[in-house]
């Protein structure tokens, strides 16, 4: 079982964005920016290209609410996308607030928040959702 299989199960907790029979939606704990979001799949699958054509393009429609409140809610020129799908064995989806392509750049560091600094931005893009 994947640590993210584990956050969906709630054996780990999570800031949950959004989620639906198949998809879940949650803040990365150590994001690029304010506001990284990874969407996954409920099922257990490495790769995201291994995912059938109907869930995978499902991925994208569960994922674009999400990209849009994520632009509403932070001072961004768009919310970019990227799959790198190596630190976890569970195909997933990063959502990022971006201004510049290094923004998307997984090789510097990442952010330490607070926990009610991830509140503030779980409720933040949530509010964004339903708004």
């Amino acid at each position: 079982m994947t640590i993210f299989s584990k956050i969906i199960a709630g054996e780990i907790p999570s800031y949950k964005i959004a989620e639906d029979e198949r998809f879940y939606a949650f803040l990365d704990i150590f994001p690029l920016v304010e506001g990284h979001t990874l969407v996954i799949p409920k099922i257990e699958v490495d790769n995201m290209f291994d995912l059938d054509e109907n869930y995978l393009s499902a991925l994208l429609v569960f994922a674009k609410p999400i990209a849009k409140a994520i632009e509403k809610s932070f001072d961004c020129n768009r919310c970019g996308m990227a799959v790198v799908g190596l630190e976890v064995p569970h195909a997933h989806l990063h959502l990022v607030p971006i201004n510049t392509i290094d923004d998307l750049n997984f090789t510097r560091g990442k952010l330490k928040m607070t926990n009610e600094q991830l509140k503030s931005i779980q409720e933040k893009i949530i509010g964004n959702i339903k708004g």
